[in-house]
């Protein structure tokens, strides 16, 4: 049997990184601030928004990375701008997959600038997605093997 991969999801407050963890576990969607790293069945590490944020954290996202075998960097298609600075992927000895949260809010144009945001960061593989209706979940999925 093949090992699960183990992901960190990496993103500002209210990107979509829980809501994407409950819809990938098939649970509930409910709203709930994360407070602190949360490792969710084994396979997901959910990070504080305030991680990326703030800067003064960045070294403790390096630190949580330590224990993933991929970063998965969450951008929120409805967000006017990034929090990602450019080739920010090149602090992690990782591979770097993006996700587009809120595919369902957003216009096709800021599904694309998010796309474009999470590639100047670093991002090597891009989906889309919606945590709220499962669009573009299954692909995520089958491809980070979780």
């Amino acid at each position: 049997m093949e090992d699960k991969t183990r992901i960190v999801l990496i993103g500002r407050s209210a990107a979509g990184k829980t809501t994407l963890c409950q819809c990938i576990n098939h649970e509930e969607i409910r709203y709930h601030k994360t407070q602190t790293v949360s490792l969710i069945n084994q396979s997901m590490i959910d990070t504080p928004g305030e991680y990326m944020e703030r800067r003064g954290f960045w070294g403790a996202l390096m630190v949580t990375s330590a224990d993933a075998d991929v970063v998965v960097l969450v951008q929120d298609a409805t967000e006017n701008g990034t929090m990602f600075p450019p080739a920010y992927s090149s602090m992690f000895a990782k591979p770097i997959v993006g996700v587009v949260t809120k595919k369902d809010l957003a216009t096709e144009e800021q599904v694309e600038n998010a796309k474009k945001y999470l590639r100047l960061a670093g991002a090597k593989e891009i989906f889309a997605a919606s945590g709220v209706t499962g669009e573009g979940v299954p692909e995520l999925v089958a491809h980070l093997n979780l």
